[in-house]
């Protein structure tokens, strides 16, 4: 028989649960994740459970922002003066903007 595979808590997580989301709200769960420096497992559980994240400042943080930093810089480059920007994009300016708020200080 083979070793029970526990979490870091020592928890045995062997439910599985999935669901359906549409192209656009994977990508901004992407988006969240990879800016979040957790992994995608852990990100879940903690929105759906309700509990705290947080984000700590580390090579995989900072690559994460910078790299969706870039997208953003390049999408507000895109947009063409009047049009509107999209909610994924308006949203993950707001999810960034208060990790570097924390982040600051």
């Amino acid at each position: 028989m083979s070793a029970k595979n526990l979490d870091s808590k020592g928890r045995l997580r062997n439910k599985i649960v999935s669901f359906r989301m549409s192209s656009q709200e994977a990508n901004l769960l992407d988006d969240y994740v990879s800016v979040s420096g957790l992994n995608k497992q852990d990100y879940i559980i903690g929105r759906v459970l309700r509990t705290e994240i947080t984000v700590n400042p580390g090579p995989r943080v900072y690559k994460g922002l910078r790299d969706k930093l870039n997208n953003v810089y390049s999408e507000l480059c895109r947009i063409e003066k009047g049009s509107e920007i999209s909610e994924e994009t308006l949203c993950l300016i707001c999810y960034m903007s208060a990790i570097l708020r924390e982040m600051g200080g």
